[in-house]
Formats: C-alpha cells, sequence, structure tokens
C-alpha cells in the first residue's frame, strides 16, 4: 500500500509539472533590444622616408611618394581612391628625410615644380587606386599603414637645380573615398599607385 502510494504521489507530480510546461507564453509587441554604432573618425595620412622611395624623380620624370595611413576607428577602413590637390600646389622640399629643414629655392612658392602626378587643374579630382587598401582597425597590426605609391608624384621640366638630392613633402591630398566596415587588412608596408 505504501509503494503504491509514493509510486501514485509520483505520477501525479510529474503529471502537475508536465500540465504547467504547456502553458503557451507569447511575445509582446514592440520587444526589442538596444545597440549603438561606433562614431566616424577620419584618416590620416603622413608623409614618411621608411620604406625608402625606389624611384627617385627627375625633372620631366616620375618618382615614388612613401606614406601611412592611421585609421582610429575601431573597424577596419578601405580606401578606393583618393583625391588631388590642383596641379599648382607644390611640395616643399627638404634638406633630409626628417623633412624638418628647408631646402633653399626648391619650396613651393619657388616653385619646387614637383606635384602628385595625374593632378588636373581642378582641386579634388578623383583618382582611383589599382588595388584598395584596406588599413586595420585601431590598435591592430598593420595600422597604421606604410605604403608606397609607385611613381604618384611628379617633377616638371622646370624644376630648378636647387631641387636636386631633395626629399618632399607633397601637397595634402583633399580628400580619399573610403568605407568603414569588414576587410582583411592589407598587410605593411604595401605598394599601391594611381594610373590615371
Amino acid at each position: 500500500m505504501k509503494v503504491l502510494s509514493v509510486t501514485l504521489g509520483i505520477l501525479l507530480a510529474g503529471v502537475g509539472a508536465f500540465a504547467a510546461t504547456n502553458w503557451v507564453v507569447g511575445l509582446g509587441a514592440g520587444s526589442s533590444g538596444e545597440g549603438q554604432s561606433a562614431t566616424i573618425s577620419n584618416l590620416t595620412v603622413t608623409a614618411v622616408a621608411s620604406p625608402a622611395a625606389g624611384n627617385l624623380l627627375y625633372p620631366g620624370g616620375t618618382g615614388d611618394a612613401v606614406v601611412t595611413i592611421s585609421n582610429p576607428n575601431p573597424y577596419p577602413v578601405t580606401i578606393t581612391a583618393v583625391q588631388l590637390p590642383a596641379n599648382t600646389s607644390y611640395a616643399n622640399g627638404y634638406t633630409t628625410s626628417a623633412l624638418s629643414t628647408l631646402q633653399a629655392g626648391c619650396v613651393a612658392g619657388t616653385p619646387s615644380d614637383v606635384i602628385w602626378n595625374f593632378a588636373t587643374s581642378t582641386s579634388g579630382s578623383s583618382h582611383t587606386l589599382t588595388s584598395p587598401l584596406v588599413v586595420a582597425a585601431s590598435g591592430q597590426p598593420n595600422n597604421p599603414l606604410a605604403v608606397t605609391l609607385t611613381n604618384d608624384a611628379s617633377m616638371t621640366a622646370a624644376a630648378p637645380a636647387a631641387c636636386a638630392n631633395t626629399y618632399f613633402s607633397l601637397p595634402s591630398l583633399t580628400g580619399v573615398t573610403a568605407t568603414g566596415g569588414a576587410g582583411t587588412a592589407t598587410v605593411s608596408p604595401a605598394t599601391d599607385s594611381w594610373t590615371s
């Protein structure tokens, strides 16, 4: 009798528990969660001496420009094009790669006759990179990204003799075409260019 009572009690407890789990609970309208997007910060492009330019400038020729690109955002940024200043914006010449002492007779106002290759008479002309550059998120490897822009500096045939054996800080870019989000970071140092 005791065994039957215990068995019946367990069976009834099990049925009661099973019946409670059959109650259907729905979701109220408008149920949601909150998220927040990151801020957008501008990239910084800086003239650097390392790696050294392989193609050097001469009157009527083109040469390499070496830069680093820093991305302060917490996500990678893909650059597909750059916007150049007008072809009347000239580089300043310096005596050393530290770009700290101006080279007499070879500055923007002289002018040095060193410009970005394919710059036009209109400031802000856009030039597509041969390959997109993906700058890693802030604090990640390959940020800043060192890039050699092959033959994207130009020296006109009218460059003064004072510009021989000189280091140049090219005029500031006027903008970039870039998007933030997913992407595999370009490995530093990288090589890229625009060809028109």
